[in-house]
């Protein structure tokens, strides 16, 4: 089996990204995105000068946890794999740099730590997004 035949014939192959296992990652994507929506809300409304730098990260986030779970649930793939690849180059980023120098980083965001605030999630989440777009990418026309 060819290369081309063996991505047409995968299991999964042209699914809707909502659909199936999808599902679960659409639902996990949509608690951290009310999370992080919440929590950025109240540190901004209420301690915006105490670390400003983390709560506008917060907020950065939530952005991104509601972009990816509008994307990942309406087979918006695009969209989605822009969503999802942000929030894996923040959450390195964001991780790196508060573990680096946190005295930048006063106040946990979601992805600080790379996560670990919330059990290393927000670093495992985007490869499974990542993987789930590969497993799901329709196969390409005349392949």
């Amino acid at each position: 089996m060819t290369g081309a035949s063996a991505a047409r014939s995968a299991p999964g192959a042209g699914r809707p990204t909502g659909t199936g296992p999808g599902r679960a990652l659409v639902a996990v994507y949509g608690v951290f995105a009310l999370a992080a929506t919440a929590r950025a809300a109240f540190q901004i409304a209420t301690e915006l000068d105490r670390a400003p730098l983390a709560y506008a990260l917060s907020a950065l986030a939530a952005v991104v946890y509601v972009v990816a779970t509008v994307a990942l649930a309406t087979d918006r793939r695009r969209a989605a794999l822009v969503a999802v690849g942000v929030e894996l180059v923040g959450v390195l980023v964001v991780g790196a740099l508060s573990l680096a120098a946190p005295q930048d980083f006063p106040d946990e965001t979601v992805w600080s730590g790379f996560g670990a605030g919330y059990g290393y999630v927000p670093l495992v989440l985007p490869v499974l997004g990542l993987l789930w777009l590969r497993r799901t990418r329709p196969a390409r026309p005349g392949a």
